[in-house]
């Protein structure tokens, strides 16, 4: 059996869960009210972010998930959602540094998963759907465990287009000849812009926007909403 063309650094994977870790805390702690969390909720929804990329990645690919072979993935998802709990204590305005890590850390899985499935000889299609899907899976699961509406299908978000971006850049880079490391770190750059630039500009595909146009519609009435037969 041949060796894989690219294996992950452990202290990239490291690097990842521990801020995924940190954006989900972050991320949690700004809930008020009816949906605040406690401290141990926060700390939940970080170890998901932190962990959950990593995990869709390898049942994708159909591996053993390399978070539960090491006993340091979850101490550094723990221990990075309690570092975010202490920053959300400190600072109040936290949606800047949110967006940030948030774009980091999907290009970060997104790279991380389409590298890996190129090392393993998945096509290039299949190797960028699992890259956003690591990308995307650990705000998935937060949303879904925190009732909230997924993130991406929201509009301006672009979520999975920033990853889907960033994948395929990794794939086409290195069908032409750019080494898997290299494309990864360029892809990661690649989600991370689209993804910060989605949110700044508040950029949507067409049909988002005409949802959305419809949802502001049917909730205030003042945009009328033209239906068949009228």
């Amino acid at each position: 059996m041949t060796e894989p063309l690219f294996i992950i650094p452990f202290w990239a994977d490291l690097l990842g869960v521990g801020l995924g870790g940190v954006q989900g805390a972050l991320f949690a702690s700004g809930f008020q009210g009816q949906r605040r969390l406690d401290w141990l909720g926060v700390a939940i929804i970080g170890i998901m972010i932190g962990m959950g990329g990593g995990l869709i990645r390898d049942i994708l690919l159909g591996q053993t998930p390399a978070t539960l072979q090491n006993q340091w993935y979850l101490v550094t998802a723990t221990g990075a959602a309690l570092f975010g709990m202490l920053l959300a204590g400190l600072f109040t305005r936290l949606n800047k540094v949110i967006v940030g890590l948030d774009a980091v850390v999907i290009g970060m899985f997104g790279a991380f998963g389409t590298s890996k499935a190129l090392a393993l000889g998945i096509p290039e299609v299949p190797a960028v759907f699992i890259g956003v899907c690591a990308a995307v899976g650990g705000s998935v699961l937060r949303d879904m465990l925190m009732g909230l509406p997924t993130a991406i299908m929201h509009v301006g978000s672009l979520y999975a287009v920033a990853a889907g971006g960033g994948s395929a850049f990794i794939v086409i880079a290195h069908a032409l000849g750019m080494s898997i490391p290299l494309a990864a770190v360029i892809g990661i750059a690649v989600t991370a812009v689209i993804r910060v630039l989605a949110v700044s500009f508040d950029v949507s595909l067409p049909e988002q926007r005409r949802l959305y146009r419809r949802k502001v519609a049917a909730e205030t009435g003042v945009i009328p909403i033209v239906r068949p037969g009228d």
